[in-house]
């Protein structure tokens, strides 16, 4: 565990920022930020244009909560137009990817559970079939 250092209420001023091509991530629940055991939980701004490709995560689900904007959604073969108040739900292992084929931000909060994992915690797909039919890839 990470001790006294660890918060139980955390601020702007003290998430922690991952640059990704995608956006910017503001992790807001993590070790060693938090001491949580069972949940990570990090917003993500979406600008216009980009998306985070097909990929899966072979150790935890993830519940995508949309605040702003909106987004192309896919969880394995089908998508959906996400917007502010909806909920996508991707069980461990399922592939899924978030496109903004839209002209305003899109702003999301993701969850994902559980911070303790082994690796790899993340498995792109994007250029593999069948997901390389369904969307061009993006050139990161």
């Amino acid at each position: 565990m990470c001790g006294e250092e660890c918060l139980r209420f955390v601020s702007t001023a003290n998430v922690i920022v991952e640059e990704l091509p995608w956006g910017p991530h503001e992790w807001l629940v993590k070790p060693p930020l938090t001491e949580s055991e069972h949940l990570m939980l990090v917003r993500v701004t979406m600008p216009p244009g980009e998306a985070h490709q097909f990929h899966r995560h072979p150790h935890f689900e993830e519940a995508l909560y949309f605040l702003e904007g909106r987004v192309e959604q896919w969880v394995d073969q089908e998508k959906k137009i996400m917007g502010p108040g909806e909920v996508a739900h991707v069980p461990k292992n399922v592939v899924h990817g978030s496109y903004n084929v839209f002209n305003q931000p899109c702003v999301f909060l993701a969850m994902l559970a559980s911070p303790r994992f082994q690796e790899p915690m993340l498995v792109d797909v994007h250029k593999d079939h069948p997901w390389v039919q369904l969307k061009t890839p993006l050139g990161y």
